[in-house]
């Protein structure tokens, strides 16, 4: 993995959140490849439940202050950044006071989805391009993990479709077992739409359920992993039906070698020694 520039864009990282098989595989994959000798960039929501003080969050005052526009809105965009104890990575934190400064992540404490679920995920896929262009990080692979990071392979490969940074760029996702029950707002679609993408790119969410994030994501990506050993069956069979690369579900004490083999051999299609 030497030289090689990956991007790391989800939903959830440890040691920020609670240990999961997101957050636990959005650390050690970027671990692995800063060990090989690759550059890593990890980007995710800095919801309001992180402990910024503990963490020690700060702002990028360079690469904040540009407004979003979301749904016609425009909603101010803040980068903070912050290191990994005990290991050589930054991880930045897409943030906006309205979608991400509640207590919570994704549900109130009830467990009902947040109403502005969806436009969280817009805001943050378009935060992350926004800030990698900022950066002229030019990525050979961006990998995603998590539903609410779902949204930035469609945006990425429509509304950002011409822009030369990432015209070499790869992206995979990551489906899990972790998702949510029920739907986002009925009208993501249409928020989606009143960014000039065409139709036939959101026709799945014209039901936003997990499943059909999913699946716009992975349309949208050139290869798949499994992150879990289980995943929903509309989902599996989605993914067993595709002309595409696909590495199956492989442990964290397993995943290392096979990661690198994917990335190299099946996303880049580079040859590597036996």
């Amino acid at each position: 993995m030497k030289d090689k520039r990956i991007l790391y864009v989800s939903s959830e990282v440890i040691p920020y959140l609670p240990e999961t098989e997101i957050s636990s595989m959005s650390f050690e994959a970027p671990r692995m490849v800063n060990s090989q000798g690759g550059q890593i960039r990890i980007f995710m929501p800095r919801f309001g439940n992180i402990n910024e003080r503990r963490h020690q969050l700060h702002e990028v005052i360079r690469l904040s202050g540009m407004n979003l526009v979301i749904n016609d809105l425009d909603m101010p965009l803040i980068i903070k950044v912050a290191s990994i104890p005990k290991e050589r990575m930054q991880v930045y934190f897409i943030d906006n006071e309205d979608y991400f400064k509640r207590k919570a992540t994704f549900t109130d404490e009830d467990g009902n989805l947040f109403d502005d679920n969806d436009e969280r995920a817009i805001f943050f896929a378009k935060g992350v391009i926004e800030t990698v262009k900022k950066l002229n990080w030019s990525p050979d692979i961006i990998h995603v993990n998590g539903w609410l990071a779902s949204l930035l392979p469609l945006y990425l490969r429509n509304y950002y479709g011409n822009e030369p940074l990432f015209s070499e760029s790869k992206i995979v996702t990551s489906v899990y077992k972790q998702g949510f029950e029920g739907t986002l707002a009925e009208d993501m679609d249409k928020k989606i739409l009143f960014d000039g993408l065409e139709d036939e790119k959101v026709a799945h969410l014209s039901t936003p359920n997990y499943d059909n994030l999913m699946k716009t994501a992975i349309d949208n990506s050139d290869a798949v992993i499994k992150g879990s050993s289980e995943i929903p069956e509309s989902l599996n069979k989605y993914i067993e039906n595709l002309d595409k690369p696909v590495l199956d579900f492989k442990s964290l004490e397993e995943f290392s070698s096979a990661y690198q083999e994917f990335y190299l051999e099946k996303v880049l299609n580079e040859e590597t020694e036996s």
